[in-house]
């Protein structure tokens, strides 16, 4: 057994803002918070790490990654490598939700899912998705509700592309097919399990999620339209379905600054919510990370550019210091909200005793200082002391 874990004096965000605390944790699991905690009583080896000038929050769940590598709409050179373990730790992500994007031929679910469980050899918890952009869905087994009910690793169907030159340009009756898959492999093996559909610039918008909750018994927070931020038209149809009791889910990646010229970054995005009495804990943010798309540009050339995980937590901290919304309320969107979404809360989105020991350490310029996943450190004083198997 490895010495046990205390955390002493940190100002804790669970996301709750709980004040100064100490944290302590086992092996993988948070034991015991408390306003002090004594470690010569605990018995038991310890190592302390002090947190004064630190704030503990979650780890981030990040609910949309290409752990296998997405792109390639610009040809087969602009195929996106494999992810590696300290790009996401780095991030302050502890949990990964991997999906598999555009590529639905040359890319498969079960090397999505060999990464996933490699990614969780290396050190963080890891899930997939079945499904794809086109119709019919690619699966593993060849049917998209049994991967959900025999595959503890597969906890939805996504991303699945809707109103995108992209997409198969499904049917109604398809969505709701897709719909129902989904929300019978969830029922069936106790999982949550949500369509994840990734939202392009077309006209129809949010028309089929509409429709599909107004006729349907499946409930709005089953259906999570992502890239919702991708114009401000989209955006507006996404605060009323959020209203309706649908998660919204802003894509990080895509701002303004990283070339998608008519987006709304999360930090304004964010702020329009609040403005216009959007629930917050039905709004998430991912990153879209390790993806990768061709932008036209002013001049009439492409632009390849690659997305990254680390926005993430770069919106996080926009938002609070440049932006002025509580840490407590950003926090959520990338914590408890998507734990909940796919079914991961207690045990993900959040620091309380028995949830898995996943922490990030910020500093007091709210850059992140240390990352722990499962116990463990994998950034420390804002350095790399855990890589993955095949990292420099």
């Amino acid at each position: 057994m490895k010495p046990l874990l205390l955390i002493k004096n940190v100002n804790l965000y669970a996301p709750e803002h709980m004040g100064m605390k100490d944290i302590l944790i086992c092996n993988e699991k948070v034991i015991e918070i408390q306003p002090e905690i004594n470690p010569d009583t605990i018995g038991l080896p310890c190592e302390i790490i002090d947190g004064e000038n630190a704030a503990a929050v979650p780890g981030y769940v990040d609910q949309h990654v290409h752990i296998t590598g997405g792109g390639g709409e610009a040809g087969f050179y602009s195929r996106v490598p494999e992810i590696m373990l300290s790009e996401i730790t780095s991030a302050g992500v502890t949990t990964v939700i991997g999906v598999l994007g555009t590529d639905g031929t040359s890319r498969s679910h079960e090397s999505l899912l060999a990464k996933a469980k490699g990614l969780e050899e290396e050190g963080i918890t890891a899930y997939i998705m079945t499904g794809s952009y086109e119709y019919p869905l690619k699966t593993i087994t060849g049917d998209a509700r049994k991967d959900i009910i025999l595959m503890d690793k597969v906890i939805g169907i996504g991303e699945v592309a809707v109103s995108d030159y992209r997409s198969s340009e499904m049917t109604y009756e398809e969505f709701k097919r897709t719909a129902t898959q989904a929300f019978l492999g969830g029922m069936l093996s106790g999982k949550c399990s949500p369509l994840h559909l990734h939202m392009g610039s077309g006209q129809d918008g949010l028309k089929y999620l509409f429709r599909l909750i107004d006729e349907t018994d499946i409930p709005a927070s089953r259906i999570i339209p992502t890239h919702v931020n991708r114009s401000a038209s989209l955006f507006k149809e996404a605060m009323e379905y959020a209203k309706k009791g649908g998660y919204i889910d802003i894509t990080t990646g895509v701002r303004p600054e990283s070339g998608f010229l008519s987006s709304i970054s999360l930090h304004e995005g964010l702020k329009v919510c609040i403005d216009n009495n959007v629930p917050i804990e039905k709004i998430t943010m991912s990153s879209d990370g390790n993806g990768s798309m061709s932008v036209p540009q002013k001049n009439g050339k492409a632009k390849l550019l690659t997305t990254k995980l680390c926005t993430l937590h770069e919106e996080v901290r926009i938002a609070v210091t440049e932006t002025g919304i509580p840490l407590e309320t950003v926090l959520k969107l990338c914590t408890v909200n998507p734990a909940k979404a796919y079914g991961l809360y207690p045990s993900k989105g959040c620091i309380r005793t028995g949830s898995d020991a996943d922490i990030l350490l910020l500093d007091n310029d709210m850059y992140i200082d240390s990352v722990i996943a499962k116990g463990q450190f994998h950034i420390r004083n804002k350095n790399k002391v855990l890589k993955g198997t095949f990292e420099n």
